[in-house]
């Protein structure tokens, strides 16, 4: 496995409604909702550790922690970048910072845990017997 401190990954688009407060329910207004910011920042660690892992490896979040600093409004870029800055094991932590085309909007910490695919479905599976 060749992730190392540093490694950074990013997300990108552009705010529709589908991603608003008031299409999820999580507010009453057409803006950028925090659950939408969070999956933004949750997309961008992906997108930095998942490429990186053996086939029939992936991660999972099992924590994270963000502060929405800024209302963005719909047709705006928003962008993540998520930074790793641990690594214990099988546990990746990152801190990661999302911008719209204005200024910082929110800041996380964030965990993740690479898991072995089959085991994990297997898991489910028994789950739902």
């Amino acid at each position: 496995m060749s992730i190392t401190i540093g490694l950074k990954g990013e997300r990108t688009f552009v705010v529709e409604e589908k991603h608003t407060a008031y299409h999820l329910g999580s507010g009453g207004v057409h803006v950028f909702s925090t659950p939408s910011m969070v999956s933004l920042m949750e997309g961008a660690a992906v997108t930095a550790i998942d490429p990186l892992l053996p086939q029939g490896q992936m991660s999972v979040g099992v924590d994270i922690s963000a502060q929405h600093l800024a209302a963005t409004p719909l047709g705006k870029q928003v962008r993540a970048e998520a930074e790793v800055v641990g690594i214990e094991k099988r546990r990746v932590m990152f801190v990661i910072k999302a911008w719209d085309e204005h200024e910082l909007i929110g800041e996380a910490t964030h965990t993740r845990f690479i898991i072995d695919l089959d085991r994990y479905m297997q898991r489910l599976k028994e789950k739902g017997e």
